[in-house]
């Protein structure tokens, strides 16, 4: 078989393919021309020589360089200022020579794919493709940094007939790279992050990859691409205090919607705040388990494929003391009072004011307060709610 970079990318998948050979360089070029780049690079690297930065990224000669050399070392750097550990673990899973598609629960915008490949990275294993939407594409400079570093563009803002079409094209770009390019993908299991970290796979997701693919089987058709739930666990969320002001928002007007500009400061708080320790699960491929399915009914393959993924996540979360805490406040138990001490409980709850005290909102009353905090302690809760509910956890 042939490299992926031996591989033409078909026409009808230009506009959302990542850049590659002539394209890749042509947009290192405009980006480091770009005044909204450089304002970038020097806020996330306030020390960075600049003009040695320019230098250095213009010599980079295709994606796998530009991802192990340039993100690789900004990622580490990332991790060791705004983490307490980045670990990853059942790598084991992998197969060598076999992509996947991974998908994995949603927390941060930016950091989710890049700190799984950071794990591969520090592995020696290949990177993945990833999954971004255009609503997040504010700048045409965004637009070019995630396409050179390996990201395709879900169309988020089609109307109804479009909306078919994109999903099948987004369906066939996904089989086409397994199939074809011998590259993995990742995927969020939702459109947009889990809120209160109830993570739940979409069915809109599982259906959409299945449209795709040369089997006529829909069971077979999702058992090409490999399907890989990944289970990602941060300590702390930065941007807890922003969904919990969000939460406040919709129950004063539930017709509120998030701007572009919010969009983009959750990925500055997420990118640039304090994460505690951060966890990779690796679970194992779900294709024994979709093989041994009977039934021939749709529908019913979808939503078992879903629950599959979801049992898979719920039970790979590495759960921290605050994630106990919370859900014995939530609770009103002491069931896992065991699992922290005095120190962890005052220590959260000094943490939450603190998140609780960033919300910018006027006029929040004291009822209003004490709902942020019971949607911020559920967030914390949600997690080991969801993985004391799944069932043979040691199977996966």
């Amino acid at each position: 078989m042939s490299s992926s970079t031996e591989i033409l990318v078909p026409e009808e998948f230009g506009e959302m393919a990542p850049y590659r050979g002539e394209q890749f360089i042509a947009a290192l070029n405009r980006l480091v021309n770009d005044p909204g780049f450089e304002h970038a690079v020097r806020y996330v690297m306030p020390d960075v020589d600049y003009p040695e930065f320019v230098k250095s990224l213009l010599q980079v000669r295709d994606q796998n360089e530009f991802q192990t050399k340039v993100m690789g070392h900004f990622l580490e750097m990332l991790a060791a200022s705004t983490t307490r550990g980045l670990s990853m673990d059942g790598e084991d899973n992998c197969e060598p020579g076999v992509s996947y598609t991974f998908i994995s629960n949603h927390r941060d915008i930016v950091l989710d794919p890049s700190f799984l490949n950071l794990g591969f990275i520090r592995l020696g294993k290949p990177v993945t493709q990833v999954a971004i939407g255009n609503n997040l594409l504010i700048y045409e400079w965004i637009a070019d940094l995630v396409k050179v570093n390996r990201s395709f563009i879900v169309k988020r803002d089609a109307k109804i007939v479009q909306a078919l079409e994109a999903a099948k094209q987004l369906s066939a770009y996904i089989h086409f790279t397994i199939s074809k390019l011998k590259e993995s993908v990742w995927i969020a299991q939702r459109e947009g992050r889990a809120k209160d970290s109830n993570d739940l796979t979409q069915e809109s997701l599982i259906k959409m990859l299945a449209l795709a693919g040369d089997e006529a089987d829909i069971k077979e058709r999702l058992m090409a691409i490999n399907l890989m739930p990944v289970s990602i666990s941060y300590e702390f969320d930065p941007n807890d205090y922003l969904k919990a002001r969000e939460f406040l928002l919709k129950r004063r007007d539930p017709q509120f919607k998030k701007s572009q500009r919010d969009d983009l400061f959750s990925m500055e708080t997420g990118l640039l705040s304090n994460k505690g320790r951060v966890h990779f699960r690796i679970c194992k491929c779900i294709n024994n388990e979709l093989a041994q399915l009977e039934s021939k009914d749709r529908s019913e393959i979808i939503r078992r494929t879903c629950n599959l993924i979801d049992r898979a996540i719920h039970c790979g979360y590495r759960i921290y003391p605050c994630n106990y805490i919370a859900y014995d406040e939530i609770n009103d138990t002491d069931r896992f009072s065991g699992e922290y001490t005095d120190d962890d409980l005052n220590q959260f709850n000094e943490y939450i004011d603190r998140q609780l005290d960033r919300v910018e909102v006027d006029d929040v009353t004291p009822d209003e307060r004490a709902y942020m905090r019971r949607m911020i302690l559920t967030m914390y809760a949600n997690p080991l709610t969801n993985q004391l509910a799944a069932s043979e956890c040691d199977r996966i």
